[in-house]
């Protein structure tokens, strides 16, 4: 897709005005209600889906293709990324009203970092085709270790900071307390941070490890940095309402570790055979139509018997308390 400097321009302006009618509307601290979150997890979708339309009504039906597939990837791969997020606000005692503050701010740091990644993935690639057999092996690597992960018996960690979060606590020092939506306060005539601009920091910083699998997964669907550029805009802005809305299904979603794992392996797959495709070896390619059906279709399946196991877990454990009843009753 050949787009021109004009067409970025406008783009990133016309996102940036999205991001500041979405900061403007959640400005005052609050909790999000499940009514308030579903309205605005529907906005950013149907904001998706109307410009990869656009796509498609410019005539750029493969670009349109290609931006459906990346969005549904990165938005199931964001998913993955609220189970971090709610280990972060626990770690750090977030108040709920500001909880939504905290999210704003830490996934546009998440976006300028992502962008970064996208413009030196995207230069790489440009340079170094051979990179595909590395993206590909690292997605089926990560692939792996996400069902070692899933099926292990060891209990949920907790979070924990990283090299750069620490560094930057020590460097600036730590409010003992929330002072409100401030970022920093002066204590004895020296300005340190407070819990929430630390808070942020940690979910945009966090975001980076992330990146590393949903970044070379994006492009092993299109090599079109700007399909790359807003399929992950769009994936990442509509977070903060998706993690109000589904916060109490995170749980409930038991077997979506599985279906990443699926649809990462598929996509490694398919970035290796485009290697190979591109150094002279006659393999099929996978199309995008063929990969955006078995993405929708991993992750229906997914969250369909992630529900079913969770019920009849829940009715098994219901099942034992009664149980225990009756045999405290007898004694």
């Amino acid at each position: 897709m050949d787009v021109s400097m004009t067409m970025w321009v406008v783009t990133v302006l016309g996102l940036t005005a999205l991001i500041g009618v979405d900061f403007l509307i959640g400005r005052k601290p609050h909790d999000v209600s499940i009514k308030e979150a579903g309205i605005w997890t529907a906005v950013w979708v149907v904001l998706a889906v109307l410009f990869g339309l656009s796509l498609f009504l410019a005539g750029e039906r493969q670009a349109s293709g290609e931006f459906f597939a990346g969005y549904i990837t990165e938005k199931s791969l964001s998913v993955d990324n609220l189970f971090v997020f709610v280990l972060i606000m626990a770690k750090f005692s977030v108040p709920s009203h500001l909880q939504q503050r905290v999210l704003l701010i830490g996934v546009l740091i998440a976006l300028v970092l992502r962008a970064i990644f996208i413009a030196a993935g995207a230069a790489i690639i440009a340079s170094f085709s051979w990179v595909f057999y590395i993206f590909g092996a690292f997605l089926i690597f990560t692939a792996w270790k996400l069902i070692k992960e899933a099926s292990s018996d060891e209990p949920e960690e907790e979070f924990e900071e990283n090299r750069l979060l620490k560094s930057i606590e020590q460097r600036f020092g730590v409010a003992d307390r929330y002072y409100g939506t401030k970022l920093s306060i002066q204590v004895a005539g020296k300005r340190v941070l407070t819990p929430l601009m630390v808070v942020m920091l940690a979910i945009g910083t966090t975001d980076i490890l992330f990146a590393l699998d949903s970044i070379p997964a994006i492009f092993g669907l299109t090599q079109d940095p700007y399909v790359v550029f807003t399929a992950n805009a769009f994936a990442l802005m509509g977070l903060r309402q998706l993690y109000f809305l589904i916060g109490g299904l995170l749980k409930k979603l038991v077997h979506l570790s599985y279906g990443l794992s699926v649809i990462l392996g598929f996509i490694g797959v398919k970035l290796i055979l485009h290697a190979l495709h591109e150094s002279g070896v006659h393999v099929p390619e996978i199309s995008i139509p063929f990969s955006l059906a078995v993405i929708c279709g991993v992750l229906i399946i997914t969250t369909i018997t992630s529900l079913i196991a969770s019920r009849r877990q829940a009715a098994e454990e219901g099942a034992d308390g009664k149980d225990a009843d009756s045999e405290s009753a007898k004694i």
